[in-house]
Order: structure tokens, then C-alpha cells, then sequence
């Protein structure tokens, strides 16, 4: 995906564009495709936000970490911004050989569905959910500089651009990789983009084999790290 393609080329009014159909809380079984094997459970419930129920980057990136960094995190601290209930991360836990705690987080209002989901897969002793408030200071018991962040439907909410782009700030140290992917709903979602092109080093993902098919649905996937020089 371009610049030019970021500039609106699909021509599509994103008040045409139909939001992820609600579903009633209930638990679901994912094994993105079948990449995951037993399958992720996770607990679906929007009684408490709309993070409560499974969005498409969260598959595109879940999918794309099983399929292209099921060998490679070992010993690599990994956290999870705008985590919902859990999806990516939970599933990189499930899939991918992981040796370090794995911290998930969100709002206050997400902690229990993430600590229940976490329970439910059995990954207590591998997982870890906390809040985490855009803008403010990293808490004490999350790394400071993660080797992987994990950023999956986090652009939704104009006025949180400023507070999320100050986290990435915070939390991108010089050996820091973000994977930062989100359904493009409106314009202004790309403006998102445009101003952390010119705060980091933003890259398209383009060895997934699956970006032509999210493409056309304006899901939008990048690599982020500290801008050099």
C-alpha cells in the first residue's frame, strides 16, 4: 500500500462501509485458518466496550504472526497495545515459541475480559494483563522498550491519535519492531499514519500473502521503528 493508495484510491465512502456485525457474549474458537492448533478460545463480550469482540486486523495480524514469527520470538519481550479481549496476543502465546512473560493491555474496562481469557486458554503463567492509558507514563512493571509491540484496530478514535502516537513514542527504543494494523473507516484514520511517518520509520508489511486480500477491505499493516538519523 502506497501513499497514493493511502490518499482514498479505493474510492469508497467510508460511511458505505459496514461495521463488524455485533455478536451476543459467548466464547468463540479461532485457529486462524488452521495455524493454531488446539485453536485459541476467547470469551466475546461488548457489555463492557466495543474491544470486547473480535475485529478483522486483529486476525490479519494474529494470522500473520503465526504464519511468519512462529520461530523467532524466544526470549523477546513482547506487549500488546489496545489488547481488547486478548486476540494477538494470546494467540502469538498459544503459537509461537515465546519464553518471557507476554503483557496484554487496554483500559480498566478490559482487564477482566483479558484476565478471563487468559485463564481460559491456560496461559496464567505466560501472560500477563495490566491497564494501560495512551499518553500516560509507561507503568513500572511493563518493559520500557519491548522488542515487539503489537498494535492490532488501535486507530478508531480521533481525539486518542495524539495519546497513542506519545506511547509509541514512549515505548519504541532503538531495537524495537511495532506491528501496527487497523481497518481504515474513515478518512481521518489515515491521518493517524501520516503524522507517525514523521515521527518513526513506518514500512508497509509486504511479506504477507494475504495483503491483497485485506487490501481491498482498506485493512492497512505496517512495521514500525525508531527513525534513524
Amino acid at each position: 500500500m502506497s501513499d497514493n493508495e493511502e490518499d482514498d484510491v479505493f474510492g469508497v465512502s467510508q460511511e458505505l462501509v459496514p461495521p463488524a456485525p455485533i455478536k451476543s457474549a459467548g466464547i468463540s474458537s479461532i485457529d486462524f485458518d488452521g495455524l493454531l492448533s488446539p485453536p485459541l478460545k476467547l470469551h466475546e463480550d461488548l457489555k463492557r466496550g466495543c474491544g470486547g469482540q473480535l475485529w478483522p486486523a486483529g486476525m490479519v495480524m494474529g494470522k500473520y504472526m503465526l504464519r511468519k514469527h512462529k520461530t523467532d520470538l524466544a526470549g523477546k519481550t513482547i506487549l500488546e497495545l489496545g489488547a481488547g479481549g486478548g486476540l494477538v496476543g494470546l494467540a502469538v502465546a498459544l503459537g509461537c515459541r515465546t519464553s518471557t512473560t507476554l503483557h496484554i493491555t487496554d483500559q480498566d474496562s478490559m482487564l477482566d475480559l483479558l484476565k478471563r481469557n487468559i485463564t481460559l486458554n491456560g496461559l496464567g503463567s505466560r501472560v500477563a494483563a495490566s491497564v494501560y492509558e495512551w499518553g500516560a507514563a509507561t507503568p513500572s512493571h511493563l518493559p520500557a522498550q519491548p522488542d515487539v509491540i503489537l498494535a492490532a484496530e488501535c486507530v478508531y478514535f480521533e481525539p486518542a491519535f495524539a495519546l497513542l502516537q506519545q506511547t509509541l513514542k514512549d515505548l519504541i527504543g532503538e531495537h524495537t519492531v511495532c506491528y501496527f494494523c487497523f481497518k481504515k473507516r474513515r478518512r481521518a484514520d489515515l491521518g493517524f499514519v501520516k503524522v507517525a511517518k514523521k515521527l518513526f520509520q513506518v514500512q508497509v508489511v509486504e511479506d504477507d500473502p494475504d495483503r491483497h486480500v485485506y487490501a481491498r477491505e482498506n485493512l492497512f499493516f505496517y512495521r514500525i521503528t525508531k527513525k534513524r538519523g
